[in-house]
């Protein structure tokens, strides 16, 4: 149909931090549940907003040049911790929230090089260019991954407004990435 919605279930996790919603991807077992509950804990730690949206299975919706994340329905409230089993994020005393808008995507690799190109720090999703850290498990067990992923979304080291703020860019997008 013409006009509609473009939409796509992808295997992340999906948080806010502020009004910014991060999309945690990664092949399982990751991290990307552990990263998740180290942002929510370290948002409310410092008294920002801090809402879990999905685990595992996210759905997103390209909806008037934005990428909307909501959780698969069976699976709403839920998170997988692992070596602990499938818990409500309520109980761990954290908000939920039925969607958002999501402002960059976070992607767990097993490598990535010292020094990657221009290119990585964009991943498209739907047709839509967001910006994108990709932290592979040397920095994940660094510890570091929270404290960069605050950064890129509010701001950088010399002082430029983060990603929070900043509208989506457009593109065409593959046939794969349209759903075709």
């Amino acid at each position: 149909m013409a006009g509609a919605p473009l939409r796509l279930t992808a295997h992340a996790t999906c948080v806010v931090l502020g009004e910014a919603g991060v999309l945690i991807r990664g092949e399982s077992g990751a991290g990307k549940s552990s990263l998740a509950l180290a942002l929510l804990d370290r948002s409310q730690r410092v008294g920002n907003f801090a809402a879990f949206v999905a685990d595992d299975r996210v759905r997103l919706e390209r909806h008037h040049d934005r990428l909307v994340a909501r959780p698969h329905p069976r699976l709403s409230g839920l998170i997988e911790v692992r070596s602990v089993g499938i818990r409500a994020v309520a109980d761990l005393g954290h908000a939920v929230l039925p969607a958002c808008v999501t402002r960059l995507a976070v992607d767990l690799v097993a490598s990535s090089p010292r020094l990657p190109e221009p290119e990585a720090g964009q991943a498209r999703i739907l047709g839509l260019d967001l910006p994108r850290l990709v932290v592979d498990r040397r920095l994940r067990d660094s510890g570091l991954v929270p404290a960069l992923v605050f950064a890129a979304l509010f701001a950088d080291a010399v002082g430029r407004p983060g990603v929070a703020s900043q509208p989506h860019s457009t593109t065409a997008g593959s046939a794969h990435e349209r759903g075709a």
